[in-house]
């Protein structure tokens, strides 16, 4: 079957500008170097001419240069690409649609007739290295169906040696050998290479989403790969569109995600926003209104910049921005079109609008000129990553002005840097002035985008004559401007990233792997299509030398990271850029937002954040009420009904109390009565608390003085045993006074009246077998008395035993037959509003005879202890024990009508206070003068001091 051959007749008379270097494989680059672009004017009638652009960018020309930078990198550094040179063909998209479809249409189709040669400057040691490029023909499909099917997308047989480049030009004819200069001659005859035999493999770009969504939607049925580093816009994650479009850049989605949460947490729920007619902005404003609204928030405003913006239209939309309750704006929009409403608004002195940035004008350099200040100082926004590349300053620094073919870019920017114009272009291309003749052309301009840029860039017939000559000899090292800046650089660290990326999946390609075939070298002769390296490039992973993890998922994206930038005034009066938070799109919810609130400046200067409300959120016991045809955010604020409460500020309804319940004189709470119970933290409570405390500590110490002189007369004399044990019994009863205080529980309750009857019954038992031991100590003195000797240790104990298991069987039995338990009692609640939460007894007679059994032994005590009331001094002790008896008789008496009359928790107070009376009395009276004795008066603390004989 005959070969058949793909033509596509070329339309345009001239080439764009590009700015190149030939290599074994060339990736394409499309940048906004203008962000101003006149309307096509196509009459059908001549061929279409170059459009003209205007208002060139230093910034994105510094991406422009990263992307070079980053191949001559490659190119020197023999581990990626060894035996493979990288070369690049550059072009200007001017950020707009149709400029950017004639860049990518030369680009990936274009021939030798077309491109501009240039060699590198010999004065500049980082400039591009580049030689004159060949063109070599490449093998014709074997048939027009394998062509149509496979589409491949050949980037030539790399056949030659090493100098020998890729294949520019696939076209081959076997009828004609004309030379180049002939196939130039007649402008209809002229063939390039179609789309599917792009000499270019992969195309990085491009800045702006409308323009990329059209390119990515050029090149995607052919496969060729797009990896852009600025494009965001959530439409291009839609794979059956852009089936090559990749990005080093995470998707708006992402950004919207953190945008709503920054404001959120910020307490911005009152905001206007501001955008334009590109597809970022539309679909940014889109996502991001309706988050916010999910979050509770309302979109006061929207303002759309029209594409051609006229002076009436800014206007319109600064007088709106002035009259607006909402004081926090966010813009989804590039630098070039804000510009003239912010000028606007600059001249009118307009303040107090705190500004949130997308990232695509937060780190904007051309908005940070003095006029800009009183209006963006405080602007916070998100934005990518920065980093330091090692080496780009310098690069950047080295790059001068030339009159070789190619470099028309660069005296452009020269141009633009130093405000002057350059003596060398009377020398340039005919392309450059064809280019500038219609760049110049006043006719052509008044199409361009809007009346208001004309302020701020002027192009009359006499602009350039005004300008200032410059050699091209002038030191970019003195200058500050948005290309020099690159103490953390972001999208040109993405631009960076894009160029590592394609060379990685050509590393794999091309079997670049060390110890392989080839002795280290890549498969230099090696065909592929753009298919295959597109196959490579979803499927690369590596580490960066910034530590950072290089990859794509399944649609494309690179992890969503960004830093949160704050725009503050340096010492020196200028905006800085200065990171103070960050968000983690990958990161778990709760997590993903990190912000350092302390160190933002908000607008103006201010340190507080600014508040933006229609309406002051409602206080708890309110409701709102939304006014009729306004937002949600915008209502007045009703009391909530008697009976309901809202117990959240900013409550839409008021919720109604259950049954039994009422709404509190807030209407904050439904209360059946405020609980009210003894706790450890009233002051009554702290008082009790302490002299428990007191009581402990008393009674430990002289517990310890006691064991100190045990072996003295008048510890051993007073039994010692049963002093010890005394000892621990009042312990307990100071103990269990804690008991009664704090909220009650089912195991206080039980526990407290059980530990209050024992401990006594214990303390009284052991105060009842002293009396008797003292009274027959006495008797034992007469002749033929053995009372004392019948009664020893033994039975000392078993008096004690058996006076205090009846305490304790009667408590087990009234614990296990019907034990108390916490209640509410709700009969001051009436008049207190109160709940008293107590123990409740179910059977009243288990404390009754619980506190009836202590009052028996006390009276025994007391009986028994005035009995023995008039024994000698030497045996006082009786009379201490008679004396502690009647302390306990006349509290606890006092305590029965005190107990009854006293309301809620005072009940349980006066209880407490009943056992640390009689607690204090009984070691006050029967320990305190022994211990005065032994510490104060030892003579008497001996044995002829406790027979009598001690004189005073």
């Amino acid at each position: 079957m005959p070969k058949e051959k793909i033509k596509c007749v070329k339309v345009s008379d001239s080439e764009p500008l590009a700015l190149y270097s030939e290599g074994d494989v060339v990736i394409g680059g499309i940048f906004p170097l203008h962000y101003v672009a006149s309307k096509p004017l196509n009459s059908f009638q001549r061929r279409p001419l170059i459009t003209p652009c205007s208002s060139f960018d230093l910034r994105a020309f510094r991406w422009m240069m990263t992307m070079v930078f980053a191949v001559e990198e490659i190119n020197s550094n023999s581990d990626l690409l060894p035996g493979i040179k990288l070369g690049y063909r550059i072009m200007d998209s001017c950020d707009q649609v149709h400029t950017s479809l004639q860049a990518v249409a030369s680009l990936v189709s274009h021939s030798k007739a077309g491109m501009s040669e240039f060699e590198p400057n010999a004065k500049t040691e980082n400039t591009f290295n580049a030689t004159k490029m060949k063109r070599i023909p490449t093998e014709d499909f074997e048939n027009k169906e394998r062509a149509r099917k496979q589409r491949k997308l050949t980037t030539g047989e790399m056949r030659g040696s090493e100098a020998e480049p890729m294949v520019n030009n696939p076209k081959e004819s076997g009828k004609h050998n004309e030379s180049a200069t002939e196939e130039r001659s007649t402008a209809q005859d002229e063939t390039t290479t179609c789309l599917s035999g792009s000499p270019v493999p992969a195309v990085i770009g491009l800045a702006s989403s409308s323009p990329t969504r059209a390119v990515a939607q050029t090149l995607g049925p052919f496969n060729i790969p797009l990896v852009s580093y600025f494009a965001t816009c959530t439409c291009l994650t839609d794979k059956h569109l852009y089936p090559s479009f990749l990005r080093t850049v995470p998707s708006d989605l992402f950004q919207v995600r953190g945008l709503v949460q920054l404001v959120t947490f910020l307490g911005w729920f009152w905001v206007g926003t501001i955008g334009t007619t590109d597809d970022y902005s539309r679909y940014g404003i889109q996502a991001f209104s309706s988050q916010f609204s999910q979050q509770g928030g309302c979109v006061a405003f929207h303002l759309t910049i029209p594409k051609s913006p006229t002076g009436a239209d800014i206007q319109e939309m600064a007088d709106k921005l002035q009259s607006l309750t909402a004081h926090v704006v966010v813009v989804f929009a590039v630098e070039g079109q804000l510009l003239d409403l912010l000028s606007e608004l600059a001249q009118r002195n307009v303040s107090g609008i705190q500004w949130v940035a997308s990232e695509a004008w937060v780190t904007a350099s051309i908005l940070t000129s003095p006029q800009f200040h009183p209006l963006l100082e405080g602007t916070i926004g998100f934005s990518f990553p920065g980093v330091r590349i090692p080496g780009l300053k310098e690069f950047l620094l080295n790059v001068r002005p030339s009159t070789k073919p190619g470099m028309e870019f660069v005296n452009m920017f020269w141009e633009e840097q130093f405000g002057c114009k350059l003596k060398l272009r009377e020398d340039q291309s005919k392309e450059f002035a064809a280019y500038l003749a219609a760049f110049e052309n006043k006719t052509d301009f008044q199409n361009s985008s809007t009346d208001g840029l004309k302020s701020t860039i002027k192009v009359d017939d006499n602009y350039k004559a005004e300008l200032p000559m410059c050699t091209g000899a002038e030191d970019l090292r003195y200058t500050d401007s948005g290309y020099s800046d690159v103490s953390q650089v972001r999208i040109s660290y993405n631009v960076y990233k894009a160029v590592y990326v394609i060379a990685h999946a050509l590393h794999t390609l091309l079997k670049c792997n060390p110890g392989e075939s080839n002795k280290g070298l890549c498969e230099k002769h090696t065909s592929f299509t753009s298919e295959q390296l597109l196959h490579h490039l979803k499927r690369v992973n590596f580490t960066n030398q910034f530590d950072e993890k290089v990859y794509f998922d399944t649609n494309g994206e690179p992890v969503p990271l960004y830093d949160i930038i704050n725009w503050q005034k340096d010492r020196t009066g200028g905006i800085r850029f200065i990171k103070v938070g960050s968000y983690d799109g990958s990161a778990p919810p709760g997590q993903q937002l990190q912000i350092q609130q302390s160190t933002i400046v908000w607008t103006g200067g201010q340190s507080q954040v600014p508040v933006s409300q229609c309406s002051t959120p409602c206080s708890p016991g309110s409701r709102r009420a939304i006014r009729p045809g306004q937002p949600h955010c915008c209502f007045d604020c009703l009391p909530c009904a008697e009976g309901e409460i809202s117990n959240q500020t900013g409550s839409a309804e008021c919720t109604k109390c259950p049954e039994h319940y009422w709404s509190d004189k807030e209407k904050v709470k439904c209360v059946a009565g405020i609980e009210e119970f003894l706790s450890f933290y009233d002051t009554m409570g702290i008082i009790l608390v302490a002299l428990t405390l007191l009581g402990v500590i008393l009674t430990t110490i002289i517990t310890c003085v006691f064991h100190r002189f045990r072996s003295t007369p008048i510890v051993k004399a007073n039994n010692s045993e049963i002093s010890f044990l005394l000892l621990i019994s009042l312990k307990l009863c100071f103990l269990c006074s804690l008991v009664f205080i704090g909220q009650p529980s089912v195991w206080a309750c039980r526990l407290r009246q059980a530990a209050f009857g024992i401990s006594f019954v214990l303390c009284l038992s052991c105060l009842l077998v002293k009396t008797i031991v003292v009274l027959l100590a006495f008797r034992a003195n007469m002749p033929g008395s053995s009372g004392l000797k019948l009664f020893g240790p033994s039975q000392q104990r078993t008096l004690i035993l058996c006076t205090t298991a009846p305490q304790i069987c009667l408590c087990a039995g009234w614990l296990l037959g019907a034990p108390p338990f916490p209640f509410r009692n709700p009969t001051y609640q009436a008049s207190t509003g109160k709940i008293v939460v107590e123990c409740k007894e179910p059977w009243p007679p288990g404390f009754y005879l619980v506190l009836g059994y202590i009052g028996l032994l006390a009276f025994i005590c007391l009986l028994l202890a005035f009995l023995g009331r008039k024994l000698p001094d030497t045996f006082n002790e009786a009379k201490l024990i008679t004396f502690s008896m009647l302390i306990f008789w006349a509290v606890w008496i006092s305590f029965i009508p005190a107990y009854v009359s006293s309301p809620g928790k005072f009940t349980v107070a006066v209880e407490i206070f009943a056992i640390l009376a009689s607690s204090f009395g009984l070691l006050l009276c029967v320990f305190v003068p022994k211990c005065y004795i032994i510490l104060l008066q030892p003579e008497r603390n001996t044995k002829r001091g406790m027979t009598g004989k001690y004189l005073r």
